[in-house]
Order: structure tokens, then C-alpha cells, then sequence
């Protein structure tokens, strides 16, 4: 390992990373830690109870932008007797030489080894960042396998949206938190602080935390039976007496999302990262439940911040960044109730001190209503819309409350307002789709742009975006078949088709990676036989799959084929009501019959019959 090749003789860890790594590695700065309002200084993780490191599996640059992220390190630093300090993916290159330097794994912030925390919390995203995961734990020394740890190495613990379904990476974790993590981190620091002091070994530590806590999930303590088709027969636990009593896994929500930690004093990064702003979370959740979206079915009930606290955060954040844009942020703030008062106070807060408001993509109907103040409020460059899909039917059948009228008239009203960009969010591969609703994709853009037309201006320049169906659990579509690649590589060639017929360059249409989308649906509603597949595809090569400039498909076709696991059968494969899902156990969403409802009037909104297990509901299109 990594780790072991540091001894008493050699440089002093930091040392070796300011003269070994940082002078021969792209973009130096992102690795040099001691960023403004760092909240941990030397000396504290020598001092500290328990010893915690916050990972994400990413690079420094997307990692620096994910609120969760700064709130556990927040809320770790100020919680009397534990030091939390940061680390990211290094890039290819810093990893290359890593390795060829034995240099381990080190944290941010007073580059401190990984391997000698006594906690790895890491957020899990993204699907494609499982391999960094890997990379990460084998850079610090730190088995890849849970099963080959021993008191010595910290304890590895799983969060966040992919931690939802956490049987494709079993084999790496020691532990899993369901849902929030603000009163989960508190609750395992209190408990691993006093169970450290009593000098409770680190191993036994996981079941103790497995029963004491009811969302905290220990994939060793359970094992899965199969059919001989596959699918999974039964779950059976050691925390139970009865080997058939499946206690479930409940889902851990913030009580107080008001009071929640939350830093009044962000780190502010030295290079540019993707969102280098002041953020405040307004709402946690989102009402509208569109049937594909993970996040709307699982953060339930919505929680809403108070216009004074977010004032309050957003003034203290600004004179300790000095920065000029504010992120009102949640997965749909044009929801937040109280959006028109936010706006009027943080415009009169902030007037003259030239801060900008930022917001995630807005929902069309509510953009209307505020038009008036966000034409005074936000930059003018582009705006971003969520459609979703081309036609009113679609849109209804996967519950995007979004109208054409509806569109067209908020449309119109942002071009009046002043800007003359738009980038359009689409989604190809829903049960009951038609070559019509692929092609209304770039009709709709075109017609959108040509709204501003009307205003007696050029046309508006539009891009849409376009990405493929991801299954995810939790959701109505937790049980239906992905298209193949093939259908994806279909729209693909349709779309490009319309867009070189066109007259001039004002609309664009923009598609994602079938391939990607594809390996994103198998490790979404994959089990834990997939942890083979990681493993190997990780020591093919494949790292940063996220990343245009590194997924390789091919490192994972190997994956598949050296450990006998067809890929088909987890993205493409309808299932079932009566199969059970690898997520079952979990309790991290709405009631199964609920979900069952919704996905039957998918196919009422569509007009079409249920596909069978095992048939697939979308046929290719036709040439």
C-alpha cells in the first residue's frame, strides 16, 4: 500500500507535497490547502478526540462547489473535541506521481495522512465517481476491500444520493448514512468519541453504530440470496436473532431545518472552481415530485429556511468572502414560498454593493409571476429552464407541470426583461415517447427562439441540452427498462439531422454520452454483486468517469466481462412489482404501492399498455 512506504527517516509529509508533488503537477494551487477561512490550524489534529476526514470523490474544482460538503466540515470543526480536515480526487497526474513517489494520501488542509483519521466520511454523488472512491482509499493506504481492515484504518462511512442505494459499493464501506447529514454526523461523532474514550475497538464499533442508529446501515452484517434467475430471493442479518426479520433502514431528516449548521464563514478557494459564490440553502426538498427525479421522492417533507435566517447567513458570508454573487439554492427554488419577499430583501440588504442573485434553473410558470424583480436582480448572459420534454402529453406523463402556453408566455417575458439566451434542459428514453416528441425536442427550441422575433428583435439564441433516462431507485421509474444504446444513439443522429437543416446558428441542440448513461443506470439499481465489476474496472484504469477527457467505456467492458456480469440485465431489464429491489431494506422514500400508482399512470398519460417484465417499452425508432 501506498501508506507503508513512509518512514521514520523521511521528509516531513507536507514537506514532500510542497517539493515533490506541487512543482511537477497541472494546476499546483488547487492542492496547496490554507485557503481563507480554513478552520483548522496546526497542531489540531495531533489535539483532537477524533479525527475525522471529509472526502469527496472528485476533483478540487467540483468538490470546493458542494455545499454538503462545507456544512459536515462546518459543523465537524465546531463540535468540541474533533478536527475535520478535507480531502478531493488529485488529478491523473498528481496521482501518477503520487504513486511513483509513495507520497500517501494527505489532507487539504494541514496535510495530514489520510490513513490516520479516525473517520473517511464520503459523499457519494455521482454514480461514475465509485472508481475515485477506490482510488482515494487505495492512495491512503487503506484496504479497498472492508473485509481486509482492522483497527487500524479509520472507519470508511458512505453518504449522500448514491448512498440511497449503497449495494453496488458494500464491499468498500464499513457503514452508510441515510438521508441528512446534520444530526447523522452529530449523532456518530457523539457516540465514536465516547466509544473511543472506553477503548472499544474500531472494528466492533460498526455494529454498535449499526443498532444504535435506525438510518445508519452496515452492509456486513447483511447477506443476500438469489434466484436461479438472478433477481434476489431474500435478505438475512447477523443484527437479528431471527435471520429472517429485516429490521429496515430508516431514512435521517433534519428536524430543525431552520437552526441546521450551516457556515457563516466559507472557505474561499484559490483557484476557480465551478460556483465560487456565497450560498445559502433556502429549501430542502421540492414539491412538485416529477416521476424521474431521485431527490423529489427521497428528501421528504420539504423543509424551508425563514427569510430573516437566510439574510442573516447571507450578510455574514459576505463580509467573510468579500464575494459577489449569492446562490439561493434547492432543488427548485422558484417553489421557495416566500421568493418574492426573499428578493425584495436581499435587493434592499445588498443595494449598492452590487451582489448579484443566482439561482438554480427555474420552473417556467413561476418565472412569469417573477419576472419584475428578477429583471433588476440577476445577470443578464442566459437563463436556464428545465423542460424536460417537447409535448404537453409527455410532459404530463412524468408530472413536469409545464404547459406550451405556459412556456411561451414566461419566454416572451424573460426576452422583454432583457436577456437573449436561453439553455433548455431535455430528457430522452420516457416510456411512451415518439419519434414526434424527439424531434418537438428541437422544434420547440426553434420556436422558443423565435418568440423574440415577435418582440421585433433577432432571434434568441438557444441551446438545448439533452440527456438520457436514468432509472433511479425510489422513484416511478425504479422499475422500468433504460432504452439501448442504440435508441439513445438514434435521437442522437435525428436531432443532429434537424439541427444541420436549419437556417442560421440560433438554436443549437446539445446530447450527453449514451455509454455514460448507460453505466449510470446499471450502478444506480445495481446490487452488490457489482462490487466485483468496480473493483475491476478500477484496476483496469478507469478513473474521473465523469469526465469527458478520461471515461473510457472500454475499462468497463472489460470489467463486465473478466467478472461475468452482463450489463443488459441491470440497465435494460423492465422489473417486476413482485421482484425484490437491492434497496428494499432501505426505507429512503415513498410507500412501494404509492410508487407502483404513479408508474401505472405513466403509461395512462401515454396511452399505452404495461410492458411485461422483461420487455422493453420504448422500440427502436425507425431510420
Amino acid at each position: 500500500m501506498v501508506g507503508a512506504a513512509i518512514t521514520r527517516e523521511s521528509p516531513p509529509l507536507s514537506r514532500r507535497v510542497s517539493e515533490e508533488l506541487l512543482p511537477r503537477v497541472s494546476q499546483p494551487g488547487q492542492y496547496i490547502g490554507r485557503e481563507f477561512n480554513q478552520l483548522v490550524n496546526d497542531g489540531d489534529w495531533e489535539r483532537a478526540d477524533v479525527r475525522v476526514v471529509v472526502a469527496f470523490p472528485d476533483a478540487y474544482t467540483i468538490g470546493m462547489s458542494h455545499l454538503g460538503c462545507q456544512i459536515i466540515y462546518w459543523l465537524c470543526n465546531h463540535t468540541p473535541g474533533v478536527c475535520a480536515e478535507r480531502v478531493y480526487s488529485p488529478w491523473v497526474d498528481a496521482e501518477s506521481r503520487m504513486r511513483s513517489l509513495a507520497i500517501p494520501l494527505f489532507t487539504w488542509d494541514t496535510r495530514q495522512p489520510v490513513g490516520s483519521a479516525d473517520i473517511f466520511a464520503v459523499s457519494l454523488q455521482y454514480e461514475l465517481g465509485f472508481t475515485n472512491l477506490l482510488a482515494m482509499l487505495e492512495l491512503a493506504g487503506i484496504p479497498l476491500l472492508a473485509s481486509e481492515r482492522d483497527d487500524s484504518h479509520p472507519l470508511v462511512i458512505a453518504g449522500g444520493p448514491q448512498a440511497d442505494n449503497p449495494e453496488p459499493v458494500s464491499e468498500f464501506v464499513d457503514l452508510v448514512v441515510i438521508g441528512d447529514g446534520e444530526n447523522s454526523m452529530a449523532g456518530i461523532l457523539s457516540l465514536y468519541k465516547g466509544l473511543k474514550a472506553s477503548s472499544v475497538r474500531r472494528r466492533d464499533m460498526i455494529e454498535i453504530m449499526a443498532r444504535k442508529f435506525p438510518w445508519v446501515y452496515a452492509p456486513s452484517m447483511y447477506r443476500v440470496h438469489y434466484n436461479d434467475d438472478g433477481t434476489i430471493q431474500r435478505m438475512t442479518s447477523s443484527l437479528s436473532a431471527d435471520p429472517n426479520f429485516i429490521r429496515p433502514i430508516e431514512r435521517c431528516q433534519t428536524p430543525d431545518f431552520e437552526n441546521a449548521p450551516f457556515p457563516t464563514r466559507p472557505i474561499v478557494p484559490f483557484v476557480e472552481v465551478v460556483h465560487d459564490r456565497m450560498a445559502v440553502e433556502v429549501m430542502r426538498g421540492c414539491p412538485q415530485r416529477c416521476r424521474f427525479c431521485h431527490a423529489g421522492y427521497t428528501k421528504r417533507p420539504v423543509g424551508v429556511r425563514s427569510v430573516e435566517k437566510i439574510i442573516e447567513i447571507a450578510e455574514q458570508q459576505y463580509w467573510a468572502t468579500g464575494n459577489n454573487e449569492l446562490g439561493l439554492l434547492s432543488l427548485s427554488t422558484a417553489d421557495y414560498p416566500h421568493l418574492r419577499e426573499l428578493a425584495d430583501r436581499v435587493h434592499t440588504h445588498f443595494e449598492g454593493r452590487h451582489v448579484n442573485i443566482s439561482m438554480p434553473s427555474l420552473r417556467v410558470d413561476k418565472m412569469l409571476q417573477n419576472i419584475p424583480w428578477m429583471a433588476n436582480q440577476v445577470r443578464k448572459g442566459g437563463i436556464t429552464i428545465a423542460v424536460e420534454a417537447a409535448t404537453d402529453r409527455l410532459r404530463a406523463a412524468i408530472r413536469k407541470k409545464v404547459t406550451d402556453g405556459h412556456l411561451m408566455e414566461g419566454i416572451a417575458e424573460v426576452y422583454k426583461a432583457g436577456w437573449n439566451r436561453i439553455k433548455s434542459y431535455f430528457m430522452v428514453g420516457f416510456p411512451g415517447e415518439t419519434v414526434d416528441d424527439i424531434r418537438g425536442i428541437h422544434e420547440l427550441c426553434v420556436e422558443m427562439s423565435n418568440v423574440r422575433k415577435r418582440l421585433g428583435k433577432p432571434p434568441a439564441r438557444i441551446t438545448g441540452s439533452v440527456g438520457w433516462l436514468v432509472p433511479k431507485p425510489y422513484t416511478p421509474f425504479q422499475w422500468a427498462a433504460q432504452p439501448r444504446v442504440e435508441y439513445f444513439i438514434e435521437a442522437r443522429r435525428i436531432l443532429a439531422d434537424l439541427s444541420r437543416r436549419q437556417r442560421g446558428k440560433a438554436v443549437s441542440v446539445r446530447t450527453h454520452d449514451p455509454q455514460r448513461s448507460i453505466l449510470e443506470a446499471v450502478l444506480s439499481r445495481g446490487d452488490r454483486r457489482l462490487s466485483k465489476t468496480i473493483l475491476a474496472a478500477y484496476q483496469s484504469g478507469a478513473r474521473f468517469d465523469g469526465w469527458d477527457e478520461c471515461f473510457n467505456y472500454e475499462h468497463w467492458l472489460r470489467a463486465f466481462d473478466s467478472t461475468g456480469v452482463d450489463p443488459d440485465w441491470y440497465a435494460h431489464r423492465e422489473r417486476g412489482y413482485d421482484e425484490v429491489l437491492p434497496w428494499d431494506h432501505i426505507h429512503g422514500g415513498p410507500a412501494r404501492d404509492y410508487l407502483q400508482g404513479q408508474y401505472d399512470d405513466v403509461y395512462v398519460k401515454t396511452e399505452q399498455n404495461q410492458p411485461s417484465p422483461g420487455v422493453l417499452p420504448l422500440p427502436l425508432l425507425a431510420s
